[in-house]
């Protein structure tokens, strides 16, 4: 299993030499991967400083040779598939191979849909996503495209030049497992983002038992070939470390593949303090 960084795209205090900063020590303290959130608004604070996370990627990407880099989580339905796909195979050559990205339906409390006039009514975002995603996947995988949906076309066309990532840059689904509907996209691309919430809406961590579920319920391998992704996690490290360890055993032995610990907005010492610990193996 490997371990990644989850990192706040903005919040009072963070400047975006200061991420950048981050993702090059992510490298130097043995993490695997550094996934930026992607809003176009943070969703803590009025009028909180913002930053586009696929500029500082690849900014990242210039000062790093092995973390792999992406987001989790993309909302699809205010990117134009194609813009998207063509960030992402930017970011696949700037880094030699090492890019990701994850899409999902959207926050709910993302205050970027409504403020710029993006569908938030879920019923017509989940229809975006779905289109989204098939279109998302065909062009990352370099074959001439032709698509003409309800929300998104394209007309016998192919993004040159293909990724370093043969078949294509892996991609991730996100979202909550309550919804089947995630499970469903999730299979058609190349990992996923879950996340459960309790019936009081509050963050609730994933079993060995319900990982184990999860990975039976999706395929065994992505387009490459290689085990498909389960990435768990999505919060700060607990205090009680011996017993955080044995829990990340017991979700490598159930079938994760990566382990992602958040790094939330906030002091910029504190959020370096976070990742100079380096993961727990």
């Amino acid at each position: 299993m490997r371990h990644g960084l989850e990192i706040s795209c903005g919040g009072a205090s963070v400047t975006v030499a200061d991420l950048v900063a981050l993702g090059e020590l992510a490298e130097r303290c043995g993490w695997d991967g550094v996934f930026l959130e992607d809003y176009l608004i943070h969703h803590a604070g009025d009028d909180p400083p913002t930053w586009d996370p696929w500029l500082v990627l690849g900014a990242v990407a210039g000062r790093t040779e092995r973390v792999r880099l992406g987001t989790t989580v993309t909302a699809l339905p205010r990117r134009r598939p194609a813009k998207l796909a063509r960030e992402v195979l930017t970011l696949d050559h700037l880094s030699g191979g090492r890019a990701g990205v994850a899409v999902g339906v959207g926050d709910p409390a993302d205050r970027g849909l409504a403020a710029f006039g993006e569908p938030t009514d879920l019923k017509t975002r989940a229809a975006m996503l779905d289109e989204g995603l098939d279109l998302l996947v065909a062009l990352l995988g370099g074959d001439r495209v032709t698509h003409r949906g309800a929300h998104y076309r394209a007309e016998g066309v192919a993004l040159r030049p293909a990724s370093v990532q043969s078949p294509r840059v892996p991609v991730w689904v996100g979202g909550s497992t309550q919804a089947r509907a995630v499970l469903r996209r999730a299979a058609r691309a190349d990992g996923i983002v879950p996340y459960k919430v309790t019936d009081t809406d509050s963050w609730s961590d994933f079993t060995a038992d319900e990982v184990a579920a999860l990975v039976a319920a999706l395929p065994a391998t992505r387009a490459d070939g290689e085990p498909f992704d389960v990435a768990i996690g999505g919060r700060r490290r607990r205090a009680d470390e011996r017993a955080e360890r044995a829990y990340l055993a017991d979700l490598a032995a159930a079938g994760a593949t990566w382990w992602l610990e958040y790094v939330p907005a906030g002091d910029p010492g504190a959020m370096r303090a976070a990742v100079a610990r380096g993961p727990l193996r």
